[in-house]
């Protein structure tokens, strides 16, 4: 079979994922197709709107064939960290031809070439970026300015978040030496931030959580598979729907409570002493919004500070962190779900591993 891989959220899965799925299908020639989804926990350092389980069965209904969990010191990263462990996945698994994914250029050919010049971070590339962020650009922009530097590409094609997540994806593929190969497809009709509706069957994924949050979960209704839908109402019925920072604040509130100035220095991205202010700000805030509000500036994005709460809740040391960027594979590979050909695909997947080395694991 040939095979295509998909790196994936679902928060929640829409029509424009459904769209992606299908495109992928077609712009790839696959019979099959594996997803590799993000945990409970999300890249933007957010709590999934629902759980694992039920984003996993709102890919398989849409016809995915294979459902693997983007481990949690993966997907909770920076997109190069999240892009590397999502390939690094799919590489292991050994049976993925090609990775397709979005973008807002809709070009393979200018992220292949780019990827090929960034691969070993030349000198030039790291003084610009270390000068860009001396200027206190926050390191996504600081990235974009350097990188067009470097190549000639415009900076705006690098300041979209579906580009430079697929640059991502491109430079891992170059740096585990995959045979994996890269595919592209446009973005359709519905920016990866964009909060405001403007058609009437997509929508991003942050307005679609807006309309939960301030009117219901009816109101998604038109931009949706019906069997998303269907399993959203289920876990609402069992409380396990939505899902928020609030519903973890008192945990967050506890631990930074309980722990000092120096303790918070040891968990992972804590640096400049961010954790004074932190810590300085905390007692005052009601809410994880106060909180947020209070900690954020122009240098510490909106993001990272997201991702420094949930390292702080799930208490992410630096340690640890440095074990894991020594490792060039993942160490084991999560089922969430799969079809009759998916099970295929795993046993597949099972034969491709002579030497073992990498576990499958299940529920």
């Amino acid at each position: 079979m040939k095979v295509v891989g998909l790196i994936v959220e679902y928060n929640p899965l829409h029509n424009g994922h459904l769209y992606h799925y299908q495109e992928s299908l077609r712009a790839t020639g696959a019979d099959a197709s594996v997803a590799v989804m993000s945990g409970n926990f999300l890249q933007r350092g957010e709590p999934a709107i629902v759980n694992k389980w039920a984003r996993a069965q709102m890919a398989l209904d849409i016809g995915i064939d294979l459902v693997l969990e983007l481990p949690t010191a993966y997907c909770t990263q920076n997109a190069e960290v999240f892009a590397y462990g999502a390939v690094a996945t799919l590489d292991a698994l050994g049976i993925v031809q090609q990775v397709c994914f979005g973008s807002e250029s809709g070009d393979i050919s200018w992220l292949q070439e780019l990827a090929a010049q960034l691969k070993d971070e030349p000198v030039p590339f790291k003084e610009a970026l270390k000068t860009h962020l001396n200027l206190g650009l926050p390191y996504p922009k600081a990235y974009a300015r350097a990188a067009s530097s470097l190549a000639g590409v415009p900076e705006e094609l690098l300041g979209q978040p579906n580009n430079i997540l697929g640059l991502n994806y491109v430079l891992a593929i170059k740096r585990l030496e995959s045979s994996i190969q890269p595919a592209t497809i446009t973005r359709q009709k519905a920016g990866y931030h964009q909060a405001n509706i403007t058609d009437q069957q997509i929508a991003s994924a942050t307005a679609l959580r807006k309309l939960i949050f301030e009117q219901s979960l009816e109101s998604i209704k038109p931009y949706v598979p019906p069997s998303t839908l269907h399993i959203l109402m289920l876990e609402k019925a069992q409380d396990r729907f939505p899902m928020s920072w609030e519903n973890f604040y008192l945990l967050l509130t506890h631990s930074l409570t309980v722990h000092s100035p120096e303790a918070l220095a040891n968990i992972h991205e804590m640096e400049e002493g961010i954790e004074h202010r932190i810590k300085k700000h905390h007692p005052s805030a009601l809410a994880f919004q106060d909180l947020m509000e209070a900690v954020k500036t122009k240098r510490y994005t909106w993001n990272r500070i997201q991702r420094l709460f949930l390292y702080i809740l799930l208490n992410l040391q630096k340690k640890e962190m440095e074990r894991l960027k020594q490792d060039q594979k993942p160490p084991y590979i999560r089922v969430l779900g799969f079809s009759e050909k998916g099970r295929q695909l795993l046993h597949m997947a099972r034969n491709f591993w002579p030497y073992g080395g990498v576990a499958f694991l299940s529920r």
